[in-house]
């Protein structure tokens, strides 16, 4: 069992594989389990073979004040992983200030993920239809809101469901410290089906001091990886920066817009932001290509983890294919 949250995930995941590799050997239908409560991640193997195992948790919904057991199993084959999860993270959850909706409770969701994942021509914006990314705790990303200013029956202001379009203006953004969406310490809540998800930075899936690299703690529905913050530079340790950077002045009306919230770019809306090649080290999509490999980046701004996909998304990460609608 790890008992400590600072122990670093990697001889776990290794002894993980191991412990996969004989019980298949032996003709074994149930994996042996590892403990990750608490655990953060710090391997940085692009391929999700590398974390095939069966791993379990024991957490607590401090809102409700039940116990749950988390319950994650990574399968490789020669071309595809899957991920099974029961949408339990492996840390407490729901502390204080966090308002859920919907109670938290055990959704089953597998999705499968390329093990060689092959760059597009252009990138894909992200979407209310695919959940865009599975944390290696199971947990699911899911970063916009179905909720833009002027859309559903909800005043104005307080929008928080109804808005489906993908290129309706004024689309709320969860992380704004002046939006409501009832997200715990995690940046999470759930779904109508009680399913957790992350709005944005998972951060007790990585070491948040900047002592040193980031770990891998996720893929993206395009199977590329995604890593912490935090990167070697020469000498030093620092956190990356994400290119995008709010837009100055006054906001301006939009075509299709479900009424116009005036006021100035302060980051309430997604489209409070723009994308500017080279302000900072990350592209479009929020990644970069580091050691000849490609990946996303957690940053301490928008759009948190993803701006859009550099690969080709996997259809089981399609919502309509199991799994909840957005929220």
């Amino acid at each position: 069992m790890i008992a400590d949250a600072s122990v670093h995930l990697g001889v776990a995941m290794r002894h993980a594989t191991l412990l996969f590799v004989v019980s298949s050997l032996a003709g074994c239908t149930q994996l042996q389990g590892i403990d990750i409560t608490d655990a953060v991640f710090t391997e940085r193997s692009a391929d999700c073979a590398d974390y095939v195992g069966s791993f379990s948790s024991q957490v607590r919904d401090e809102q409700q004040g039940r116990d749950f057991s988390g319950s994650v199993e990574i399968r490789a084959g020669d071309d595809v992983c899957s991920v099974a999860s029961n949408s339990i993270p492996n840390h407490d959850f729901a502390g204080a200030g966090a308002q859920f909706a919907t109670a938290a409770a055990e959704v089953q969701a597998t999705v499968s993920l390329p093990r060689n994942p092959q760059l597009a021509s252009s990138g894909t914006a992200v979407s209310l239809r695919t959940d865009n990314a599975v944390m290696l705790n199971g947990v699911k990303l899911d970063l916009l809101a179905a909720a833009c200013y002027g859309v559903g029956d909800q005043p104005l202001g307080e929008e928080k469901i109804g808005c489906m379009e993908a290129n309706t203006p004024w689309r709320y953004d969860p992380m704004y410290s002046g939006n409501n969406f009832g997200t715990d310490g995690h940046n999470a809540h759930t779904q109508p089906d009680g399913a957790y998800h992350h709005h944005g930075s998972p951060e007790a899936l990585f070491d948040t001091s900047g002592s040193s690299e980031s770990g891998l703690i996720g893929f993206a529905a395009d199977g590329f990886p995604i890593y912490g913050p935090f990167i070697e530079d020469e000498d030093s340790v620092r956190a990356v920066e994400s290119s995008y950077q709010l837009k100055a002045g006054e906001r301006v009306s939009q075509s299709g817009e479900g009424a116009f919230p005036g006021g100035s770019y302060d980051g309430t809306y997604r489209d409070d932001y723009e994308y500017l090649a080279g302000s900072g080290d990350l592209d479009e999509c929020n990644g970069m290509t580091r050691n000849g490999s490609y990946g996303y980046y957690v940053t301490d701004g928008f759009p948190w983890v993803l701006g859009c996909f550099v690969g080709s998304t996997d259809p089981s990460f399609d919502k309509s294919s199991g799994g909840a609608g957005p929220g």
